[in-house]
């Protein structure tokens, strides 16, 4: 029996659609969706447990797979089966977790799961964009307490106009690459790159999102009710107790006040803090403490939190002593490590990262292996974060979602200062070292003084910043935070990382938590956040004001050139005997790559010393050496011959031609000796293939004056030539007749 399938079906403009179908798929999740635009087909389903889980958080996981079935293709690697997640997936993962989690009751904890797959893939269509809405159309179907549909949209701008979930061929050509995440009421989450745009233009194609996902959002709702929306689970929730929250407060908030309001650092702040939690916990006996669980500490952060935001709305100031607007001291420093191709340390406050930069080439680019996108970076950043920048001491797992992420935004800052002709593939690395707000922040400027460092030519630096916001929703009251700490970040209702040179914006990644945040506020922000990115843009160009003219004696030197297609066997020689002989004896690297477009080959030698690379090109010259006829050449005699001479052209060692003794000079020459010796080194000049001989043709004398007097024999006769052949062949027949006879 075919089941009842419902269905919607949004109108993205230009003839496309985006269909969201329930009904026929995965029926024992608690709620599942097809996703469906073009060709490509995304598959979403949630389950939640009945069952509250012992933890004080909502153990949420939002896992997002592409199948290579989806695109026709086999995984590739030895086991022909798909492994750990790509770093798209995981960011795809990120963008998605992001609007969901804070929807969700605090008191929520049931470990829920949101799974998301491609099942079928379009070139036209990029599945990420479709995601977010995937998994809210999901939870809508489903009966977990979650407060309002979202969606998910890309944005591109081309040639002016804002085009909704754009193509990757119309992205190619987009200055603007953004993913926004809103219900229909707010904006929650914005992550993207743009090449160098104003903030108010920034607003604007955040806007022209959201009205998208406005549409996105109703269409759910509609799916729902049609679907037939099921009652909110019941669960148990957390123990509230009013009385005991206010005890706690009236313990904390001033207390708390006179701490934040005192200016310390990070260390001694949070000891203060503890010393007063550990205080009011003291108030109560053990048993008290033990039936309360964990209330206490949960009432005294909310009063910690309370009093800190206050502290800022109503004197200007924050937890380390700063004003709203004001940036921590920076230190920077290049050149830092003696062995490496590129190096910076970037410290502001309490943050600190340290950034090399390797030079390498094309055999070194980041291959990406996805059925929905196979390419490759020869510019891409690396970002770690280690426990102990933190003060911590956990183990290490792998890379976490969060350092790819983090490294993600950092290399969307960047890459789009690299030149287009910039030679070597890059690849840049931040270890962050210490971490009291932002470090992905520090990384983009780290990054970019070590790029100037390592020779790479950008086009302009930039820097980046953490801004923060805090609001009152009742009186109206906000207070934007230029470069904010860690706890800022998290007591704050926004969240935004903005990177940009002195003309634009490079990259952005924002998460709103207020509802309702006016435009007004935004640009605000934003325009703050200008400023002080220029204040840090000019601590950055005060220790390296420009790249350095060339990359460093011991790194690599990259020189590229191009041969015709013809060549490139010659080059690499039978099994690549003479391209591995040619790297070891001048310390090179040498990668050959076909350009299908012009049909050459692109030869890149890498190597440390000039010396070497030379040597490469002048092997390369040789090889592909053409003389042209009617030139002259400088030759070396290598081998004396008894009719002749053999000369090597010196500008293309290897490539030897017959200098017959006819052409050594005007007069007759009995001897080659007579007129050139071994290692004699003079002009010739090239006459091309001779037609009687089949062979190239080049002479000495024909560059030298004719002497005095000299006469041009005639020319023989036909008649003379024809007896001369009949007499032969008479000779010839005679001969013949002669073996005949024996």
């Amino acid at each position: 029996m075919i089941p009842k399938t419902f269905k919607e079906v949004i109108d993205l403009g230009d003839g496309r659609e985006i269909s969201i179908e329930t009904g026929k798929l995965a029926k024992q999740a608690h709620g599942s969706v097809v996703v469906q635009s073009g060709k490509c087909m995304l598959l979403c389903t949630v389950v939640s447990n009945y069952k509250q889980s012992d933890v004080d958080f909502l153990p949420l996981t939002v896992d997002y797979r592409e199948k290579f079935a989806a695109a026709g293709r086999y995984p590739g690697g030895f086991f022909k089966r798909e492994a750990r997640p790509s770093d798209g997936e995981v960011l795809t993962m990120r963008l998605v977790d992001r609007v969901l989690r804070p929807l969700f009751p605090k008191d929520y904890h049931a470990e829920t799961q949101v799974m998301i797959q491609l099942m079928s893939h379009d070139d036209d269509v990029m599945p990420d964009a479709m995601a977010g809405l995937a998994a809210s159309a999901a939870i809508q179907l489903s009966d977990f307490p979650f407060e309002c549909a979202i969606s998910e949209v890309r944005v591109g701008r081309v040639n002016g106009e804002f085009i909704i979930n754009p193509s990757r061929t119309q992205l190619a050509e987009s200055d603007i690459d953004m993913v926004i995440g809103a219900s229909a009421d707010s904006v929650m989450m914005v992550e993207g790159e743009m090449n160098e745009i104003s903030e108010e233009e920034m607003t604007e194609a955040i806007k022209a999102a959201h009205e998208a996902i406005k549409v996105q959002c109703a269409a759910q709702l509609r799916l729902a009710e049609a679907f037939g929306k099921k009652e909110v689970r019941e669960y148990e929730p957390e123990r509230e107790d009013a009385d005991l929250e206010k005890k706690i407060y009236d313990m904390a908030y001033d207390k708390v006040y006179a701490v934040a309001k005192a200016g310390s650092a990070k260390h001694e702040r949070s000891a203060s803090f503890d010393e007063i939690k550990e205080e009011i916990k003291a108030t109560f006996s053990e048993e008290e403490l033990e039936d309360l669980g964990g209330m206490v500490s949960k009432y005294y952060y909310k009063a910690e939190k309370a009093a800190v935001r206050d502290l800022t709305l109503n004197e200007g100031l924050r937890l380390d002593g700063r004003k709203t607007t004001e940036i921590r001291p920076i230190w920077c420093e290049t050149d830092y490590l003696p062995s490496v191709h590129g190096s910076s340390i970037f410290t502001r406050g309490e943050t600190q990262a340290l950034a090399t930069v390797t030079l390498g080439t094309s055999r070194e680019a980041n291959q990406i292996d996805m059925p929905s996108f196979e390419g490759e970076e020869t510019f891409y950043l690396h970002y770690n974060f280690p426990p102990f920048s933190t003060g911590e001491a956990r183990p290490i797992r792998g890379t976490s979602r969060r350092e790819v992420g983090h490294g993600n935004l950092a290399q969307r800052a960047l890459k789009g200062m690299i030149p287009a002709d910039c030679p070597y593939t890059v690849r840049v690395v931040s270890e962050v070292l210490e971490s009291n707000g932002s470090s992905s922040m520090a990384t983009v400027c780290a990054g970019t003084m070590a790029l100037m460092d390592a020779g790479v030519q950008l086009k302009k630096p930039v820097s980046g910043i953490a801004m923060g916001l805090i609001s009152d929703g009742d009186t109206g009251k906000y207070a934007v935070l230029s470069d904010i700490l860690g706890d800022e970040d998290h007591l704050g209702d926004m969240d935004f990382k903005v990177t940009g040179t002195a003309d634009g914006i490079t990259a952005c990644q924002m998460d709103i938590k207020v509802k309702g945040l006016s435009y007004e506020i935004l640009v605000n922000a934003l325009k703050q956040a200008r400023e002080g990115r220029l204040h840090i843009l000019e601590k950055l160009t005060d220790t390296i004001a420009q790249p350095r003219e060339d990359v460093k004696e011991y790194a690599p030197k990259m020189v590229t050139t191009r041969i015709a297609n013809e060549y490139i066997g010659a080059l690499i020689g039978p099994g690549g005997k003479v391209i591995q002989e040619l790297q070891k004896e001048t310390g090179t690297t040498i990668v050959i790559n076909e350009d299908p477009i012009t049909e050459e080959g692109i030869v890149e030698i890498l190597g440390t010393g000039q010396e070497g690379i030379n040597a490469v090109l002048a092997k390369i010259d040789s090889i592909t050496f053409k003389p042209v006829v009617g030139n002259s050449y400088k030759v070396k005699v290598i081998k004396m011959l008894d009719f002749g001479a053999v000369v090597e052209y010196l500008d293309a060692p290897g490539n030897e031609v017959l200098l017959h003794v006819s052409e050594l000079a005007w007069e007759r020459t009995e001897n080659v000796s007579d007129v050139v010796n071994m290692g004699d080194v003079f002009e010739v000049k090239y006459f091309g293939i001779d037609s009687r001989t089949r062979k190239e043709k080049v002479s000495r004398k024909a560059l030298l004056e004719k002497p005095e007097g000299y006469k041009e024999r005639a020319p023989r006769s036909d008649n003379k030539d024809r007896g001369s052949r009949d007499n032969r062949g008479g000779r010839d027949n005679n001969r013949n007749k002669d073996r005949r006879r024996d």
